[in-house]
């Protein structure tokens, strides 16, 4: 689940992670965020500048596989903050 703020700011965008305890224990969940964050930073230079972006991890990102994570990621950033 993606959540997307446009701004006029002139500055990278910010990424924020929303993963619960719905996911899994301590490790699933930092497993996950550091996923989102890895997918995020490799994203970053084509994502609208000044975008704020809260991803919110569901309780199926932690039996996803990484590329599939990534291509949902990288769907939901295109479609709602391309560059």
């Amino acid at each position: 689940m993606t959540h997307v703020i446009l701004t006029k700011e002139a500055r990278p965008a910010r990424f924020g992670f929303i993963v619960s305890k719905a996911v899994g224990n301590a490790v699933v969940r930092n497993t996950v965020r550091r996923r989102l964050k890895a997918i995020c930073h490799e994203a970053s230079p084509s994502v609208r500048e000044g975008a704020d972006i809260v991803i919110r991890a569901l309780p199926a990102s932690a039996t996803t596989s990484f590329a599939d994570l990534r291509r949902d990621v990288l769907r939901c950033l295109e479609r709602q903050a391309p560059a």
